[in-house]
This record gives structure tokens, sequence and C-alpha cells, in this order.
């Protein structure tokens, strides 16, 4: 979000560990590349900055967008790593402590259900803040950015689907997020079921087929109310749970 240069999802300092995950992903192959774009956007970033904050130093701008990103000690951070590949000693997507929002730390500790919202166009995004309130009718709440395409479709369609993701769904969770590579799109992958609302994994717990209410910017997100007018339940499957910026299962 310019010009205070905060991540529009969470909240923190841009770039936030999910941009940085993202970041490393699509320049893997050309790191030099990457450090040349977050140059620029440092310059831009430096000149918004500076007026909000003219106290700000010059070089914690610098280790902010580029500290983490060039290569150290020759040894690459592996994303998904295979068994004894060699990774930093240090974690590249962590926040100085100096930085940590003790909200967004409480935030992290409230264990979430993983869920996919998805729309007709086709289009989709991870959502780890859905809430359903029982009543007349039954309604279905959510946070979700109010830039994303799922959003764009969601608004134009007028309804949407919400499925329960489960363990055997963190790679697609990731995808849909934006934290994985999705050569193809994001579609391409999996077995779908389509529904009027929208498409549906076909191996999830099941999915609630929701019309779109009203909208409204709460916080750093868009606060979503929606009627649930279809649910189909599958057989019980285990939750994904989010926590702590980690996956989780029940035990």
């Amino acid at each position: 979000m310019r010009p205070l240069w905060r991540c529009r999802a969470c909240g923190a300092h841009w770039p936030c560990q999910p941009a940085r995950l993202g970041l490393l992903v699509e320049y893997r192959q050309d790191r030099a590349a990457l450090l040349v774009y977050l140059g620029g956007l440092m310059v831009e970033a430096g000149d918004q900055l500076a007026r909000l904050h003219p106290q700000a130093r010059p070089a914690d701008l610098h280790e902010r967008f580029l500290g983490w990103a060039r290569a150290r000690g020759g040894t690459m951070f592996h994303v998904n790593h295979e068994p004894g590949a060699e990774i930093h000693h240090t974690d590249p997507f962590a926040v100085p402590a100096g930085q940590r929002s003790p909200v967004r730390r409480l935030r992290g500790r409230l264990a979430a259900p993983v869920t996919l919202w998805t729309a007709p166009g086709p289009a989709g995004l991870t959502v780890s803040s859905t809430l359903v309130a029982e009543g007349e009718p039954d309604r279905l709440l959510g946070l979700i950015d109010p830039e994303s395409d799922v959003w764009a479709a969601i608004e134009e369609a007028g309804r949407f689907a919400v499925s329960p993701l489960g363990p055997p769904h963190r790679q697609l969770a990731d995808r849909f997020a934006g934290l994985f590579p999705s050569p193809g799109g994001l579609f391409a992958t999996g077995s779908w079921t389509d529904t009027p609302y929208g498409p549906v994994p076909s191996d999830a717990g099941g999915w609630a087929g929701c019309r779109l209410d009203a909208a409204r910017e709460y916080g750093w997100g868009l606060l979503v109310e929606a009627t649930i007018e279809a649910v189909d339940l599958a057989e019980e499957t285990m939750p994904l749970l989010h926590y702590r910026g980690r996956y989780h299962e029940l035990t």
C-alpha cells in the first residue's frame, strides 16, 4: 500500500514474509533480476517514506528491501527443500524484532481453519478468516484482499463457493495464496467439480455456495458478508489449520 509501503493483506512492512517467499520463488532462476527489481522499488519507497518519516535511516531501508535477498555465504535458501539440502542458518523471511506488530502476533496465536474461496471466472484465494453464523438466513463472513482476483470475480458474479481444506491440500493452499508456482494457471492441476458458485476441489470435505450481500473495508482487508444458499458436505475429513504462520493438523 503506497505511500505507507505496508502489505495490504497482513499490514506488515513490505516486503513481508509471504512477499519475500513469493519473490524468491518467482525469481529463483535469476537472483540479479530480483535485486534490480527490489532496488527500483527501494528508490520509490525511499522518496515516499522520507516525507512520512524524515527520521528514517537509508541503511534500514536498504536492509529491508535488499539485505534479505542477497545470497549469503554461497548458500541459497531452498523453498520446499529436499531432505539433506542445505539451508541458510537464519530465516531470510523473518521480520526484524523491532518491526513485529503485537496485534499480528496475537492474530498468529489464534488457530484458524484454512478454506478456499472460488468464484465463476474462475478465480480463487486461500482464506483463513472464514466464519459461519447460524440464523435465518445462515450467513458467512470472511476477510479477503480487496485487490485479489477472487474479489473482482465475486463482485461481478455476486456469488462464490467456500471449501474447507484438509492436510492433503497444503500445496493447493500455498498455490492459491500466491506462495507456490502455478504454471498453466491456478486451476490447471488437481480435480475440480463445477458448481453454480465456482469450481471446488473434488476431494475437499464439502463446500458452501454463498450469495454476496455486502462488503466493506475492515482493517487492512475487506470484510465480505454473504448468505449461505447451498451446502454440500462429503464424508468428514480432518481440517487444515493455520497457526503462527504454519499449517498444522489435529492430532
